[in-house]
């Protein structure tokens, strides 16, 4: 959506632009904010990407996402609360790229198949199945942008006695509603965004308690007495699960919250980007730009901290190396660049630093583009007060209220504190507070 979002930037703006084609899985953009309650495959047999759950909130303030050209004020025609839930963020997302007009480039329920690149004649043949005609065709391109996303393909780790604990076991790609959970003891594997806020969810929604196993680290929250952290998990015994540390807890369903792979089965090994999460891939130059072939670009493959806002820079950036207006530079050039930043990142102290790392590259790329102005420093503040807000009180973090980046306006409190705020629908965050 990013890259439509670009390419109409810059044929508003008078530029000769190339044929542009979007090819999509699903029946609607919006990619992983898109919910779905279907989980494993959908109705053609294929992998449901949504790793969306039905009670998400926004576990970052909106001020440091918002794109640059769309405010959330411009959107709903006033300020709006710091956190919005899944419905709110979706229709923010929605409304942007409605607006300029991009939908006839995207042809929805056609996964794409196939890709190989044709030295000969320097060309893409893109072979995809339209979902609906039940029918396989091939395409030819000069350029390729990978931008699939890479939530949505669980990791899925084993432990011992799994096959015969006789509760629930997903992966967080899986999970959707909370209540599912009420009166039950959780176990979370992982020490993360998806097990911390699947946690909160759980306990919000009525769970008895929720254990988190780390694999390296425990995660540094004060947690309600609801919540332990254990090491990590070596076996399950029945309903008892046994952790490194030689202690035991007897838990009703366990929850992998053990991240996600870059799965991208479409491409051949020479194209394919193999990589774990990070902020700075390798064999991507400007993060975009593939090593092996400068026709091929990848768009949010990052992990992110700058997440909207970061994609548009990339799409941004892109668009002009198709459109002729920035350059790319020599091979021995782009592989220094490459490793002055995954050194850059391998020097990494923490979150404040990554913030920083991301924020430097954020900039870097708009500097290049006639990407409308965004105050990436002040951005970088708000995600450092997001964090310090959060370890001060993780079950409260999201009643905080921030001033917007764009516009200068700040947000108003929500009307209802977001542990008791349990209908999460876009009518009843927006509904005006009652007045005495």
């Amino acid at each position: 959506m990013a890259v439509l979002r670009a390419f109409e930037s810059a044929r508003a703006k008078g530029a000769e632009v190339p044929e542009v084609v979007c090819f999509e899985k699903q029946d609607d953009w919006g990619g992983l904010w898109k919910y779905t309650w279907r989980t494993g495959t959908d109705q053609y047999g294929e992998q449901v990407h949504c790793s969306m759950y039905r009670y998400l909130w926004s576990n970052g303030p909106k001020e440091a996402l918002e794109f640059a050209d769309y405010s959330f004020e411009e959107h709903f025609g006033r300020p709006i609360p710091s956190y919005p839930p899944r419905a709110v963020l979706h229709d923010y997302i929605m409304g942007r790229v409605e607006k300029s007009g991009v939908r006839p480039y995207v042809r929805f329920e056609t996964p794409v198949r196939w890709v190989e690149y044709n030295d000969a004649t320097e060309k893409f043949t893109v072979r995809v199945k339209d979902l609906k005609a039940d029918r396989d065709y091939s395409e030819e391109f000069d350029y390729v942008i990978v931008s699939s996303g890479h939530f949505s393909t669980p990791n899925v780790p084993s432990f011992e006695g799994l096959e015969s604990f006789p509760g629930r076991v997903m992966h967080a790609h899986d999970f959707r509603s909370a209540d599912e959970f009420a009166g039950k003891d959780v176990l979370m594997i992982g020490s993360s965004y998806s097990a911390e806020d699947i946690g909160t969810q759980c306990i919000k929604y009525g769970a008895k308690s929720v254990t988190f196993s780390y694999r390296s680290n425990p995660m540094d929250y004060h947690w309600p007495d609801t919540f332990s952290e254990k090491p990590i998990l070596t076996r399950v015994e029945g309903t008892i699960a046994h952790f490194a540390d030689g202690t035991s807890k007897p838990v009703d369903a366990i929850v992998m919250c053990t991240g996600y792979l870059h799965h991208l089965p479409f491409l051949p090994d020479d194209l394919r980007l193999k990589t774990k999460n990070c902020l700075y891939p390798g064999d991507l130059w400007k993060g975009v730009v593939w090593e092996g072939n400068s026709k091929l670009f990848y768009v949010g493959m990052q992990d992110q901290y700058f997440t909207f806002n970061m994609f548009d820079a990339q799409a941004w950036y892109v668009r002009d190396i198709i459109l002729g207006r920035l350059p790319i530079a020599p091979a021995e050039e782009r592989a220094a660049d490459i490793k002055s930043w995954m050194d850059r990142e391998a020097a990494s102290t923490g979150p404040a630093y990554d913030i920083d790392f991301q924020a430097d590259y954020v900039r870097e790329l708009i500097a290049a583009t006639d990407y409308p102005f965004l105050d990436v420093d002040a951005v970088a503040a708000l995600f450092k007060q997001w964090k310090h807000d959060k370890h001060d009180d993780i079950m409260g973090y999201r009643d905080n209220a921030y001033r917007s980046v764009l516009t200068g306006t700040m947000s108003p409190l929500h009307h209802t504190k977001w542990m008791e705020a349990l209908d999460d629908s876009l009518e009843a965050f927006l509904a005006q507070p009652e007045t005495a």
